[in-house]
């Protein structure tokens, strides 16, 4: 799949980390909007993280199930917890 995201636009390097870090953001949502596949988005972390940091991340996201559609209950449709992005 063809990258829709710059890999030098540091607002959308930010925007791929933070989603990537999120729970209930599966990797589909990610390839979705930035164009980048799972290993792609390993690939970006492994590159602009820290290793411990990357290490912890791998720890974290690998085996959950929220960060994969094909393994998340049906009933969940959405990409963040309700709460999230509360009004201010």
């Amino acid at each position: 799949m063809q990258s829709h995201v710059s890999l030098t636009d540091p607002a959308d390097i930010s925007r791929i980390i933070e989603m990537a870090w999120e729970d209930h953001t599966p990797f589909e949502a990610i390839e979705t909007l930035y164009g980048l596949n799972e290993p792609a988005v390993i690939q970006l972390m492994r590159k602009e993280m820290k290793a411990s940091s990357f290490r912890m991340w791998r720890k974290r996201v690998s085996g959950r199930v929220t960060k994969h559609l094909q393994l998340r209950h049906p009933d969940i449709s959405r990409g963040y917890c309700a709460t999230q992005y509360k009004q201010r």
